[in-house]
């Protein structure tokens, strides 16, 4: 029972680890561009993690500390951008425990790293010493990014892990951080899927 334990332990720390290296190489590729109220961030498409991973909302927290040091608002957004990233990850994990509906899930869960966000963060630029009448512009620009590689790169993510979980064993959530109720769902998807499973005649 402990050592199922500390593999899981290992599993999620690894996953973290992977989504946060991740998040940071992808938004630092695009130097100057993954920066600013109309940014190039593909890496925001990770954001839809947490409906599967409560460890990715570690990961994309510390990835976003690491990837915001390139920031040219400093201190600001570094610290408090990245706070911003890991309420909405918080906020997208606690989604994905409470909706079992699949499309309600990304379309509910993906709201808060585009509302938190295109809100919080040109805010976040204000006090680093931005325009003031700026705000309103950068938050409408934020919120047009954000969307995009929220829904539009992170939903085809989401759609694939989640047909891909049954059957590749690396993407399935550690047992630790599941309800009862999705561990038996996962149980029956792989039943299901299995060569002699359900389907079977």
């Amino acid at each position: 029972m402990k050592k199922g334990k500390r593999k899981g332990g290992t599993k999620a720390l690894c996953r973290a680890a992977i989504i946060g290296a991740l998040y940071a190489a992808l938004t630092m590729a695009f130097g100057a561009l993954a920066y600013g109220p109309f940014q190039i961030r593909p890496a925001e498409a990770l954001c839809v993690l947490p409906l599967f991973y409560a460890e990715a909302v570690p990961g994309l927290y510390v990835g976003c500390l690491i990837a915001n040091i390139l920031s040219g608002y400093g201190v600001y957004d570094i610290l408090l951008g990245s706070l911003a990233t890991l309420l909405a990850s918080v906020c997208t994990c606690i989604t994905g425990r409470i909706f079992k509906n699949k499309p309600l899930r990304i379309i509910v869960g993906g709201l808060f790293p585009v509302l938190l966000n295109s809100f919080i963060v040109p805010a976040i630029w204000l006090l680093a010493g931005s325009a003031e009448e700026t705000y309103i512009l950068s938050a409408a620009f934020m919120l047009l990014t954000e969307s995009v590689w929220i829904y539009a790169l992170g939903t085809p993510l989401y759609a694939g892990i989640d047909r891909l979980m049954g059957r590749v064993s690396v993407l399935r959530p550690v047992e630790a951080f599941r309800g009862r109720k999705e561990e038996q769902e996962s149980a029956e998807a792989r039943s299901t899927d299995a060569p002699g499973g359900e389907d079977a005649t």
